[in-house]
């Protein structure tokens, strides 16, 4: 029984990356149907699966998230795993790409869960945009926010895992990944080709490939006049590799194994010292 990996739209799931990637659920217009139809289609899955995690964009309309919370409260399930990582939208399909990967595996819900956060260290999100006067997710300097009116400006932006903007010329360097990645990259409503012939060699990617730009990414970057890009580990076994080389450790409160100091299904944490004492001389009655 393989953990079921969620999304919120088609656009976030993308194609599998080989073989074995299972398939993503889409959630379609959670914030539209009946509620009780969103209940019997999450309890389906339940059923199917054993596990759902739904990795979910920032973006989203609030609507969606309430929904997410709501069903998960009404099923008292400690089985659905909301993952909401602060990335754009582009870099959360590649991150649950990954995850679908990675469910192909030998490797229990908790520790599939907890290895999002693990992988959100291994992708770098940027984009090209002509303005960054609706940017409000990455820092801009009031310098920047006036160049944006020149006429012609195009900005290159990084927003994880550190924040960077510059605006794009003959000599813009962007710092990138220090380790081999592919690239993905989906363009919207802007004409530039900086990403494919300056930055992806200046970063030496094995390759790249492009997708559909997600929904989401206009609200997200401020603009629909963008190109958006994400690097990131395509291999499986290399994925595997990370995520098994760190330690595991089992939930104290729902009891399945994960990796890092919270459980992404029940998230709770690993009790304090003073708790550990207490329960270490609790008397059996």
């Amino acid at each position: 029984m393989s953990t079921a990996i969620a999304v919120t739209s088609a656009d976030m799931a993308l194609p599998a990356q080989d073989e074995r990637t299972v398939p993503a659920v889409v959630l379609q217009d959670l914030d539209r149907q009946p509620l009780e139809q969103t209940l019997d289609g999450m309890q389906a899955l339940l059923d199917q699966h054993g596990h759902v995690i739904v990795v979910c964009s920032p973006a989203v309309p609030d609507g969606v998230q309430r929904r997410l919370h709501t069903v998960r409260s009404l099923l008292e399930s400690d089985r659905i795993a909301l993952f909401r990582p602060e990335l754009p939208p582009l870099g959360i399909a590649v991150l649950a790409r990954q995850l679908r990967q990675l469910a192909s595996c030998d490797l229990g819900p908790g520790v599939l869960a907890s290895a999002g956060r693990l992988l959100t260290h291994y992708v770098h999100c940027g984009a090209v945009l002509n303005s960054v006067t609706r940017l409000d997710r990455v820092p801009v300097g009031l310098k920047t926010h006036a160049k944006s009116w020149v006429p012609g400006s195009q900005f290159g932006v990084i927003a994880h895992p550190e924040p960077q903007l510059v605006r794009i010329g003959p000599e813009t360097v962007l710092a990138g990944p220090d380790f081999a990645t592919w690239m993905l990259v989906a363009r919207g409503q802007l004409q530039s080709d900086w990403i494919t012939t300056t930055l992806a060699p200046a970063w030496r990617v094995l390759g790249l490939r492009e997708a559909a730009l997600p929904a989401e990414s206009a609200g997200w970057w401020g603009t629909g006049k963008l190109v958006e890009f994400c690097t990131y580990l395509p291999d499986l076994s290399v994925l595997y590799q990370l995520v098994t080389s760190v330690r595991q450790s089992v939930c104290h409160w729902c009891g399945i194994d994960v990796i890092g100091d919270r459980c992404v299904f029940c998230s709770a944490t690993p009790p304090g010292p003073d708790r550990a004492v207490q329960h270490s001389h609790a008397s059996p009655g």
